[in-house]
């Protein structure tokens, strides 16, 4: 495969809500949920998200537990995996969490049509790397990454990029903790937002594996259809 394995980790509530209308993140899962993501964290070779989460939550997206840092380093690796941070016009805040907090390469993937002295800014802080003409190629992405050693990629959201990611083709395992809250709000981010797909589109999933995780349950799917659409 050129390309990482690919799989998506989201928290949503009971009616698909990543968090409020207006933006705002809201507590989904608990302990044990945490402790999970921070395992899975501290397995793969990178995690990315979208510029609207860092502009939103300002996530650092580091290795939480110091065992597990200190597990990966006695590997022979990084504290944290690589963090990349889809952007297509370089809007990346230079004071954002991901540059103050943890060790490790830190990614920017922007499209060719971002501003160059943004740009230029942004490669003080994190390798830039340009695909795509006004947004960024996630497939070409992918191969790139797959070409620095990024065998495993975990893709945290948001809404955006999930869609971008499925409606690619480059998604292969799908992990959503369901909470047991309603958020609701007809303009707050789902787990897939984007253009969304045509009835002849739409992906398939099969179910893995459902586990009651606190008050609320983990479903764990593969993605069937893979092919570029």
């Amino acid at each position: 495969m050129d390309r990482p394995f690919v799989f998506i980790n989201s928290a949503m509530s009971a009616d698909g809500k990543l968090s409020t209308k207006k933006r705002k993140q809201v507590r989904i899962s608990g302990k044990l949920d945490f402790e999970r993501v921070d395992e899975l964290r501290a397995q793969i070779d990178a995690i990315m998200v979208g510029i609207g989460t860092v502009l939103s939550d300002d996530p650092s997206l580091t290795v939480k537990s110091p065992e597990r840092r200190a597990a990966r380093k006695a590997a022979g690796k990084s504290e944290n995996p690589v963090r990349i941070i889809v952007d297509s016009s370089a809007r990346t805040p230079l004071d954002a969490d991901i540059f103050k907090k943890g060790e490790g390469m830190k990614i920017i993937a922007v499209s060719n049509s971002a501003p160059a002295e943004k740009i230029k800014k942004l490669e003080e802080k994190a390798l830039v790397i340009k695909a795509g003409t006004e947004k960024v190629d996630l497939p070409e992405l992918a191969v790139r990454l797959k070409e620095m050693g990024i065998n495993t990629l975990m893709v945290e959201g948001g809404a955006t990029l999930n869609w971008g990611m499925l409606s690619a083709g480059l998604v292969d395992e799908i992990y959503t903790f369901i909470g047991n809250l309603i958020i609701g709000g007809a303009t707050a981010p789902t787990f897939t937002d984007g253009e969304g797909f045509s009835e002849t589109e739409i992906p398939e999933l099969e179910l893995s594996s459902a586990e009651k995780i606190e008050d609320g349950i983990l479903l764990k799917w593969k993605v069937k259809d893979k092919k570029a659409r």
